[in-house]
């Protein structure tokens, strides 16, 4: 907490040197309507109208993230159709896109992957939204331009760029419910040809108990602090220097309860990002950037047994990732263009349950053809190549076409290939339950691990013939579709889009050696067939100039289809609860995968009095339930399992006002319903109460 009161202390104190002494002048209230220019970079790699691609994307701009209120991106995803925030087993918040998991949503920053997912999820409650300027979410197989990871999709967030010759930023403070503190500064200014800027957030909370009567907390108190520095400079007209650095920490405290005895102790996370680009132009025609990008992502948790004053627990994940890249743009004339990209990534992974840091290296190369055969045609064409060190080489196409029909309507379509190489858990895990007894390993390790329980007496059967591991971990893959339309009129903005994403080889576990124990040893294979497919609507109508309402809405089946051919031929079965009864069940009774909705919507309303310097938002986000897992023993989710979430609503409210184009007063509530299910979604604490003052200079 004392972090925190001087981190604010420091920033009252110089925004206050900043106003009041140098008097500088004052930008446009970012927090008032103002004309948006809606261009993207993440689809294509090169700048492009919204309106004017041929993929489904999503823009989430500055002003949306200061109206609403939000302080993290898991909040401002949760409220964008087609994107449900779904926890994993740590409690990190990532994000399904058209029903298809976290782990395979690429996060960029600037144009550059995060990692850290020690359990999947990328957990997108570490980055704060206080310096960015938008963020870009292409849905679908981005697999063409970004590899593995962006097999469902890409989200890219951008920072904000000096462009200011006196010095510009914000400070900030918002105090919530919990005792959570959040407090940022922003600074920024372009002189010459010389530009920078610098960022900081710091949030504490003391966290929240949704069961009081369990020991411990639901979430614990924690304090973080977020510090991202750019530098940019012009050599000259064709060649400029982008320079950046962002360094993330945070400390948690962990408290819970085994066996009657009270466990203590603490998580750490440092995460550190350099990211290094010179951009060079070549003559009219030639664009060249040459990048240089490394992260590291290092987590600790040490607890204590506090009855038996011993260690209980000790656990450490350190990743790295270094990329070089070169990439080129050629402009054959103004409408068309071709991008061409080469580059190499080195990763490197050092964890408990791990026998030795692993590595993994990569090159790949990728071409794009944007062109207009026909004034109203717009294509897109993509592949990327991929050779890895663990699995075999991937060739990543895509297709892409937008068509527009008069100044209204457009139709759009695509067609593309994504992977998903194995990650370092699936291949070279070596964990044993301690309290359980079973174990799981990495499908490398596998055979080596499985002679040496054996050879210590500890195997009664081996399941099968260990040379079925020999051959390499296929990348799981997809082929997704997406096709829709937009109609843009006056005040009305329309949007529908119908996909579907069929998968191959997913890996899961599967049990290869049983123990004297009575426990399984598992370990990973290719095996399940998926697909999700469904149909997303989104509309924005602006009734006058004070009163603006958007609605959007996802329809959407995901299914296992080897489990659906055991359907058709009668080999599945369940117990009626009413008659108690065995049933054969068949495809109408199958619900779907686990953590999928049928039905998720949002409805928000945006009024504004501008001669006032007010607008206030309310957000209103439904998900219809969903199951947690099979309940009744059948290997599916079926209208007899026990084990479904209800559906909900959350609303929210916030209400931002103005005061002499410098101040602003932000007053909101989230979740102002009050809805909690302490068993089943404990991310939700309940109704959160804010309030916010910031300061423009």
């Amino acid at each position: 907490m004392n972090l925190n009161k001087q981190f604010a202390s420091f920033c009252i104190s110089l925004c206050g040197s900043a106003l009041f002494g140098q008097h500088p002048s004052v930008e446009a209230d970012s927090i008032l309507p103002q004309k948006l220019e809606e261009v993207v970079v993440t689809a294509t790699r090169t700048v492009r109208q919204l309106s004017s691609l041929p993929l489904p994307v999503t823009l989430i701009s500055k002003k949306q993230l200061q109206k609403t209120g939000v302080i993290r991106m898991d909040e401002i995803l949760n409220e964008q159709t087609g994107i449900v925030t779904v926890p994993d087993q740590s409690g990190f918040n990532g994000i399904q896109i058209q029903g298809i998991e976290a782990d395979y949503i690429m996060i960029l920053i600037d144009g550059v992957p995060l990692v850290g997912r020690s359990a999947g999820n990328f957990d997108l409650s570490r980055l704060a939204v206080g310096n960015i300027k938008q963020v870009e979410i292409v849905k679908g197989p981005s697999s063409s331009l970004y590899g593995s990871e962006a097999l469902g999709g890409v989200v890219n967030i951008i920072t904000e760029a000096p462009t200011n010759e006196k010095i510009t930023g914000d400070v900030s403070y918002r105090f919530a419910s919990f005792n959570t503190h959040d407090t940022n500064l922003s600074l920024k200014q372009k002189r010459a040809k010389l530009g920078y800027s610098f960022f900081a957030n710091n949030l504490y909370s003391d966290g929240y108990d949704l069961r009081p009567e369990v020991e411990g907390q639901t979430v614990d108190p924690f304090n973080n602090l977020t510090v991202n520095g750019q530098l940019q400079y012009d050599f000259s007209q064709k060649l400029k220097l982008f320079a950046s650095a962002r360094y993330y920490g945070q400390e948690q405290e962990v408290v819970f309860e085994v066996n009657e005895q009270r466990i203590a102790g603490e998580t750490n996370i440092d995460e550190g990002n350099v990211h290094l680009r010179l951009d060079h132009a070549l003559g009219k025609k030639w664009q060249m950037q040459y990048e240089l990008y490394y992260t590291n992502y290092v987590a600790s948790e040490v607890t204590r047994n506090t009855v038996e004053d011993s260690q209980f627990s000790e656990s450490d994940y350190d990743q790295s990732l270094l990329r070089p890249e070169i990439r080129a743009t050629y402009r054959i004339k103004d409408s068309d263009n071709m991008v061409f990209g080469v580059g190499y990534n080195r990763e490197n992974l050092d964890r408990t349950f791990f026998d030795d840091a692993v590595s993994f290296d990569s090159q790949y190369a990728y071409v794009q053809y944007d062109f207009y055969p026909w004034e109203k045609l717009n294509v897109l064409l993509g592949a990327r190549f991929d050779n890895h060190s663990e699995y075999r080489s991937q060739f990543s196409p895509k297709a892409s076409l937008n068509y527009t029909l008069n100044d209204a309507i457009a139709f759009k379509g695509s067609i593309g290939y994504g992977f998903k190489a194995p990650d370092f858990r699936q291949l070279y895990f070596d964990f044993t339950n301690s309290a359980v007894g079973y174990t799981v390993l990495g499908y490398n390790v596998a055979p080596e691990k499985i002679r040496e329980l054996e050879a210590q007496g500890q195997l009664t059967d081996i399941l099968y013939d260990l040379t079925d591991l020999e051959e390499p971990l296929e990348a799981e893959s997809s082929v997704g579709y997406n096709l829709g339309a937009s109609y843009t009129k006056g005040k009305l903005k329309l949007n529908i889009n119908y996909f579907r994403n069929d998968f191959q080889n997913l890996i899961d576990t599967r049990a290869i050696a049983r123990k004297t124990n009575g426990q399984n040893v598992f370990s990973y294979t290719n095996f399940a067939r998926i697909y999700t497919t469904g149909l997303e609507l989104d509309t924005r109508y602006r009734i006058n100039d004070q009163l603006e309402i958007a609605a959007g809405y996802q329809l959407l089946y995901a299914k296992d289809k080897d489990k659906k051919v055991a359907l058709e031929r009668g080999e599945v079965f369940a117990r009626d609860p009413q008659t108690l009864q065995t049933v054969v069940l068949n495809n109408s009774d199958y619900f779907g995968l686990v953590n999928r909705s049928r039905h998720t919507a949002n409805f928000k309303v945006f009024y504004e009095v501008p001669k006032w310097n007010f607008n206030a938002n309310l957000r209103v986000n439904y998900r219809s339930k969903y199951g947690l897992f099979d309940g009744n023993g059948n290997d599916i989710i079926d209208t007899y399992d026990t084990t479904f979430v209800d559906g909900y609503a959350l609303t929210n409210l916030a209400l931002n006002k103005a005061f002499a184009q410098k101040y602003a007063l932000q007053l909101g509530a989230n979740n102002l319903l009050d809805y909690k299910d302490e068993e089943n979604i404990p991310g939700l604490a309940g109704i959160q109460l804010y309030t916010k003052i910031s300061i423009q200079f």
